[in-house]
């Protein structure tokens, strides 16, 4: 496996970098997957591929120095700020049940969950789907990845050519009131969780550390 290490970048050139790292793989059909991780300066909000803009104010953003980008995969919308953000190129041929969606989203997101029971976090996948609003992290699948019921992990995904880009929020922790500020709706502290919050003393840098050592 490739594993670009984690880096800071503005929402426009991540997004960038990701649909860059996708369509290399394709032209070079790599059969080696990627993994990058990374973070947001400024924060950002991500639109989901086919999702509506009319919940933004962009004079609040502004206000807020917060940037806004449109991502290739689909899903609701996020505030990447005070998180890891991961990226996983793959061919559909590299995964075991490549070409069903849900299936291959466990796949991907079994390598997680396996780096997370080093620190002693378990994570399982989301339950019912439920779907509302314009937050990514209040809107319930069957690919998230779960702490006790709580949504710590968001994934989405954009297919190309036979090659899979899959990429995720991990939350180490959150502003409450500018998210509800933002996507104009109440923030359900019950559904969601955070990596500080199920362990304070842990540090972003530890997370990554661990997540960088994937196989």
């Amino acid at each position: 496996m490739r594993f670009i290490p984690f880096e800071v970048k503005t929402g426009f050139e991540n997004m960038q970098i990701d649909c860059g790292l996708l369509e290399n793989a394709i032209a070079s059909q790599t059969d080696e997957p990627i993994f990058r991780l990374y973070g947001w300066s400024p924060a950002c909000v991500s639109l989901g591929r086919n999702q509506k803009n009319d919940f933004i104010d962009e004079n609040l953003l502004k206000e807020n120095n917060i940037d806004i980008v449109r991502r290739l995969t689909g899903g609701r919308a996020l505030l990447h700020a005070d998180e890891i953000t991961y990226s996983f190129v793959c061919p559909v041929s590299y995964l075991n049940n490549g070409e069903n969606i849900v299936a291959s989203y466990k796949e991907i997101s079994q390598i997680l969950i396996d780096a997370f029971k080093k620190i002693d976090i378990e994570l399982d996948f989301g339950g019912k789907p439920k779907a509302h609003g314009n937050f990514c992290m209040l809107v319930s699948t069957g690919a998230d990845l779960c702490y006790q019921g709580r949504k710590l992990i968001g994934s989405a995904q954009f297919r190309r050519e036979n090659y899979i880009l899959q990429h995720g929020s991990i939350l180490y922790d959150y502003n409450r009131e500018l998210l509800e500020k933002v996507f104009k709706e109440n923030v359900n502290i019950s559904s969601i969780t955070t990596i500080k919050e199920i362990n304070p003393v842990l540090k972003k840098e530890d997370v990554i550390q661990i997540l960088r050592n994937i196989n």
